[in-house]
């Protein structure tokens, strides 16, 4: 690999000082993003320590495809969650990983805190620590304009934001890199927050090098070709990952009312074909990618009275349509779009946020809080203007019932009741997928909970309508955790794996001068996984304390009814077999 990113950059935030320590047997091992990121983090994280003290590193890593190949340049960031209490690991897009990689680094380690509101700025020089004072309390979106430099032909800058939410710890709040990418779930915004770090910009001036410009290019070309020219990444272009609208809405599988329905009256109103038709302003891609993934739309509010509108810019995507909109029974495009514009300007992940609303929705029905814990907000169905009136109540936390959703469902159903509706899944809210059992036991043995683990939701989506097979879906959903781990180690987006098959993966490796077997490949993916779960173990996990909520085995599924004595002795089975665990 190049000399240049095997180095690791690490920040004292406490001292104001940085060092770089070239690792390039960690990089030779584990290659780059969550398979370094995880060893570091194991590495750097003492046992048992609050989230959000100082001693709590954030690790922030590329792989070594970013800046190289197209839909691979993702950044991988890992830490203590605020909200689950273990593994924090979250993937977003935009140009840190390509500016980090051009600023000579293959990783970066933030340690301890600042004591006053900080963002630093990094390039090949080093670090420079910088008051954030000025930009505290800003959203993401208006910090970031105001850090934006002029970009000269030569550099590339990438900016990476907290808003509000981080600022006061909200356990699920997020971090955002160049308007439109997030590291959405598990709560890395509130831990930049515990840090007083407002934000980081990366100045990438250099290039990166690669052994073969021959082969590499030839490579290049290869993939990309199978990007553009090939139907795979097609649904990704044309209508983006809001296209699963209509199609869960269809087999009964998307979540509506917190879950008690699998399908929404009002889907087509706020389906990805609509709004692709009537609030489609553009598409974004990260570097390198022709995709264009990201679709941006956009409001168009009165500014006041006698004045024209007032532009603002939405990026959605499925997982944020379903929470906000028919989690909640929103009706409308607008409505959920303006849901979700709340929510990014906060800073908030959009998946938590929308599970915490519809348990509140429902467990204010229910007689478990009241307009005096809710200052005066009555939740309902469909009431977008109590959702956003609530939104900012979670983050300024005036009353205990507000500092306890900011901790996410299930730590308000704890609480307050309600936690056979809390909708989640070893602490992480769940995403919009109820298609069948490896949606769900796939979400609870994911290193970090979500669907893009192992894609549960795919493997209830190919056995659709048939008897389901326990044995075969553990071997499905153990075969997939592992793999991914290497992919995510590489970091290839997950909207591209049909597209980095095994042997595409293997000439990638070699086109940047690494030499691996397929064999070679997936014992690494393997090892990555179970230093996931080392972690998590290490911090207190437990398969054998994961809370279900029982609207699980109530609702119907895309698949029927799930029934709870089938699905537990699939979990018994799939820690027998991958954790060695008996349940």
């Amino acid at each position: 690999m190049n000399k240049l990113i095997d180095k690791v950059l690490y920040i004292n935030l406490a001292e104001s000082k940085h060092e770089i320590i070239e690792q390039p047997e960690l990089f030779e091992r584990f290659l780059g993003g969550s398979g370094l990121a995880i060893h570091l983090l194991l590495e750097e994280c003492p046992k048992g320590i609050d989230p959000l003290a100082p001693e709590n590193p954030i690790i922030l890593a590329p792989g070594p495809f970013g800046g190289l190949f197209p839909s691979a340049g993702k950044t991988v960031a890992v830490f203590k969650s605020p909200l689950t209490g273990n593994l924090g690991e979250s993937h977003a897009g935009g140009r840190f990983a390509s500016c980090l990689k051009m600023a000579g680094y293959g990783a970066l380690v933030i340690k301890n805190s600042a004591a006053t509101p900080t963002f630093i700025e990094i390039n090949s020089e080093g670090v420079n620590f910088c008051d954030a004072s000025p930009i505290k309390g800003f959203s993401s979106f208006e910090a970031e304009r105001r850090l934006r430099g002029c970009a000269e032909v030569a550099r590339m800058q990438s900016i990476l934001t907290i808003g509000p939410a981080g600022e006061n710890k909200v356990s699920y709040a997020c971090a955002n890199i160049d308007r439109y990418n997030y590291f959405g779930r598990l709560g890395l915004g509130a831990v930049f927050g515990a840090k007083n770090l407002k934000a980081i910009s990366i100045i990438g001036s250099g290039s990166i090098e690669v052994p073969d410009p021959e082969l590499y290019k030839k490579t290049f070309e290869k993939v990309y070709k199978e990007l553009v020219e090939t139907d795979k990444m097609a649904k990704y272009h044309f209508t983006g990952t809001p296209a699963n609208v209509l199609v869960l809405n269809e087999i009964k599988a998307l979540p509506t009312k917190n879950f008690q329905q699998g399908n929404f009256e009002c889907a087509e109103a706020i389906c990805g074909e609509t709004l692709g038709e009537k609030w489609l302003d553009r598409k974004v891609s990260c570097p390198l990618c022709p995709i264009g993934c990201m679709h941006v739309t956009r409001l168009r509010p009165a500014f006041a009275s006698g004045y024209e509108y007032e532009p603002i810019d939405v990026y959605c995507n499925y997982e944020s349509i379903y929470a906000l909109g028919s989690n909640l029974c929103v009706k409308t495009a607008e409505e959920t779009l303006q849901l979700i514009h709340k929510s990014n300007t906060l800073g908030i992940d959009t998946m938590l946020i929308g599970n915490v609303l519809a348990w509140a929705t429902e467990a204010f029905e229910k007689g478990l809080i009241n307009k005096k814990q809710t200052e005066g907000v009555t939740p309902a169905w469909g009431d977008t203007k109590s959702y956003l009136t609530m939104m900012d109540y979670i983050v300024s936390k005036p009353k205990e019932l507000y500092a306890k959703m900011a901790q996410g469902a299930q730590k308000a159903a704890e609480a307050y009741g309600g936690e056979e509706f809390a909708m989640a899944l070893g602490g992480n809210g769940l995403p919009g997928y109820h298609t069948g059992y490896a949606s769900i036991l796939g979400t609870i043995v994911g290193g970090r909970h979500s669907h893009n683990n192992n894609a549960g939701y795919d493997i209830d989506q190919k056995i659709l309508h048939q008897t389901a097979k326990p044995d075969q879906i553990v071997d499905s959903l153990i075969k997939e955790n592992e793999w991914r781990y290497l992919l995510t180690s590489l970091v290839i987006c997950l909207f591209a794996r049909r597209i980095y098959s095994e042997k595409m993966v293997i000439e990638a490796l070699k086109a940047v001068g690494i030499e691996r077997s397929l064999e070679e490949l997936e014992k690494l993916g393997s090892e990555i996984y179970h230093s996931a779960f080392e972690f998590k173990f290490r911090e207190g996990f437990d398969l054998n304390k994961v809370k279900i909520p029982q609207r699980i085995f109530e609702a119907l599924t895309a698949n029927g009814k799930l029934d709870e004595t089938t699905f537990r002795g699939m979990l018994r089975d799939y820690a027998k077999r991958e954790f060695n665990l008996a349940l």
